[in-house]
């Protein structure tokens, strides 16, 4: 191999361009003309080798920055490493496939004047072609719609299972919950008085009939019986009184003997008959007693299974995911409902629901009906008002007035005090404004 005298350290002399100023340097370097003497020589050296690898210790790099940092995926080239036949059929196969990747033409990715594929244009002749920033421009605002779609089902609120804890408690008879309360919408249509059965009766008025039932919330609560137990007693004077006339002084008996029905229908101990005897202040015998117990079962035909308020209050109140607050707010509202006639106009479970509602704006300071209380009441928020504003008419005069046992049983530690929950007076005003 012949080394020409160009390797000679001696005899390499600096160029023009080591030995000139700064300045020289600059412009030579900017018109492209600065002289690489020192790269001639290496390059020299690497031609004469056989097989036209470089020296073991040289590095070639021109070689490895061919392709402009699109082949990333060769193997580093070490300086120092001996070159064998497998080390260079390496390095020849790399720049090999190095090089095919560059003759690939390079795609903008920027570019939106891009036309339609050729399986677009297949479709038909005559269609003219759509440029691509046109479709982008459809495609983001189907996707924007499609965007506000998703969102608004996603903010819409959903129904909840009130029955998917209860699944394990055959108690709670999750299987026949739904046709069970369908029963109960059914039949509370033929279990309930008439609005103006006042009207038949000739002794006795609207009046009478809200201080007796204000008088057996007290002797419900003194004798500590369960709640239905009330509901069905004012539901059985109103259906009994709605059939039969009664006098003026046989009232209080009606009221007495509706309570000793009830209790043998809901409660584990029915008191006694003396027991409601010595209450009324021994105004009635015993023998009266029985006797108008047979009167109102004969009446009624012994129909005492019907759905009360109290049903269809526990139902919604679940579906309302009441606490207790919530629950024995609800309750003093409800039986506020039963010392009204007027009341009587609606069925027992549209009193349950806006009673519920009430109770839930008094204690949050807001309209509030869920899509899951909607579902399982039927009633809307709007259906309910007008029922709404009547009792929160009641819960201001509560405290008022000669009707204030309810008020007085819901002002104990064991109801939570709830008659001092102050009413919800922006609901009245609404009406007024």
């Amino acid at each position: 191999m012949a080394i020409t005298d160009e390797n000679k350290p001696a005899l390499i002399k600096p160029s023009d361009v080591q030995v000139k100023g700064g300045a020289e340097m600059a412009a030579r370097k900017f018109v492209g003309v600065e002289t690489r003497s020192n790269r001639r020589v290496l390059g020299a050296i690497n031609q004469n080798l056989v097989g036209g690898q470089g020296y073991p210790c040289v590095v070639n790099k021109r070689g490895l920055s061919d392709g402009n940092g699109i082949c990333d995926k060769n193997l580093p080239v070490c300086g120092h490493r001996p070159i064998t036949r497998k080390y260079a059929a390496q390095i020849a196969s790399s720049q090999k496939h190095c090089s095919e990747e560059n003759k690939k033409p390079k795609i903008a990715a920027e570019s939106f004047s891009v036309w339609e594929d050729d399986m677009e244009e297949n479709e038909a002749a005559n269609d003219k072609p759509v440029p691509m920033s046109l479709e982008q421009t459809e495609k983001v605002s189907k996707g924007k719609d499609q965007m506000e779609v998703e969102m608004e089902d996603i903010f819409e609120e959903a129904v909840i299972d009130i029955d998917g804890d209860d699944a394990k408690n055959h108690l709670a008879a999750v299987e026949y919950v739904g046709d069970l309360f369908a029963n109960y919408r059914t039949m509370e249509v033929y279990s309930c008085a008439s609005p103006n059965y006042m009207a038949q009766q000739v002794d006795i008025n609207e009046r009478m009939r809200s201080i007796l039932i204000d008088w057996l919330i007290e002797v419900h609560h003194k004798f500590e019986l369960r709640e239905e137990t009330l509901f069905l007693t004012v539901n059985l004077i109103d259906r009994f009184l709605e059939k039969q006339g009664i006098v003026r002084k046989k009232l209080q008996l009606v009221g007495l003997v509706a309570m000793l029905v009830a209790c043998k229908y809901e409660e584990v101990c029915a008191p006694l008959v003396e027991d409601l005897v010595l209450i009324s202040d021994k105004a009635y015998t015993r023998k009266e007693v029985l006797e108008m117990e047979s009167m109102m079962l004969n009446t009624l035909q012994f129909n005492m299974s019907v759905p009360t308020a109290y049903v269809f209050m526990r139902r919604y109140l679940k579906a309302a995911q009441c606490d207790r607050k919530l629950e024995l707010l609800s309750f003093m509202l409800v039986e506020l409902c039963l010392v009204e006639y007027e009341m009587l106009k609606f069925p027992p479970s549209f009193i349950a629901a806006a009673a519920i509602y009430t109770a839930q704006t008094t204690l949050y300071g807001v309209q509030q009906w869920s899509k899951t209380c909607e579902v399982h009441t039927t009633y809307s928020e709007d259906q309910l008002l007008e029922c709404s504003r009547s009792i929160v008419g009641y819960h201001q005069k509560a405290a008022t007035g000669k009707l204030t046992g309810v008020h007085r049983k819901y002002s104990i530690s064991k109801f939570g005090y709830a008659a001092k929950c102050e009413p919800a007076h922006f609901l009245v005003q609404q009406t007024q404004q």
